[in-house]
C-alpha cells in the first residue's frame, strides 16, 4: 500500500477544501435569480394593463407576453437546477432535514443529468425566443431582418444538435459501462 507523506496529506487536504471556492459562484447565481424575479415582475406589470383591456386585446400580443413570462420562468428554473445540483455535486450535500417539498431530483442529479437538464432548458428558451421572433413577422410595420432570423434558427438548431449529441454520448457511455450478460 502507498505510504503518504505529510506534504501529500496537506496538498490533498487543500485540494479537497478548495471546492468551497465554488460557494460564492452559487450565491451569485442566487442573486441572479433575484434579478430574474425582478425582470419577471416588471414584465408582468408592463403587460397587465394590456391583458385587462379585453376590448383591445390582440391575441398575438397576449401570446408574446405569455411567452416572455415563460422564458423568464425557464431561465429561473435553469438557475435553480444549476445551483442545487452544482452545489451538491461539487461542494457539499444540502441538508433539508427531509423536507417534504424537496425536489425529487435533488441529490440524485449527477453531472450527466445536469448537462441534459441544462441543454433541455437552453433548447426550450431558444425555441421560445425563435417563436417570439416568428410571431413578430405578422406585424405589418415591423421590418423583416432575414439575417437575424437565419442566425436565430441556426443557433436553435445548434442547441438541438448539441442536445442530441450529449444524449447520444450519454447513451453510448452508459452502454459501455454496463457489463454484458455473459
Amino acid at each position: 500500500m502507498h505510504q503518504r507523506n505529510a506534504v501529500e496529506k496537506v496538498l490533498e487536504a487543500i485540494l479537497f477544501k478548495s471546492r468551497w471556492l465554488l460557494a460564492p459562484f452559487y450565491l451569485g447565481l442566487v442573486l441572479s435569480l433575484v434579478l430574474l424575479l425582478g425582470a419577471f415582475i416588471a414584465e408582468l406589470i408592463h403587460v397587465m394593463p394590456q391583458l385587462l383591456d379585453l376590448t383591445n386585446m390582440d391575441p398575438e400580443e397576449v401570446i408574446l407576453a405569455v411567452l416572455s413570462l415563460i422564458d423568464l420562468s425557464l431561465a429561473g428554473n435553469l438557475v435553480v437546477i444549476v445551483v442545487f445540483s452544482g452545489y451538491e455535486n461539487f461542494v457539499s450535500k444540502i441538508n433539508t432535514e427531509n423536507a417534504e417539498d424537496r425536489p425529487s431530483w435533488m441529490g440524485t442529479l449527477d453531472f450527466s443529468g445536469l448537462k441534459m437538464k441544462l441543454i433541455g432548458s437552453i433548447v426550450a428558451i431558444s425555441a421560445i425566443s425563435l417563436l417570439r421572433a416568428f410571431m413578430t413577422l405578422t406585424d405589418s410595420d415591423a421590418p423583416l431582418d432575414e439575417r437575424k432570423m437565419l442566425w436565430m434558427l441556426i443557433l436553435h438548431l445548434t442547441f438541438v444538435g448539441s442536445g442530441l449529441m450529449f444524449a447520444m454520448m450519454d447513451y453510448i457511455g452508459n452502454r459501455a459501462e454496463k457489463p454484458s450478460g455473459h
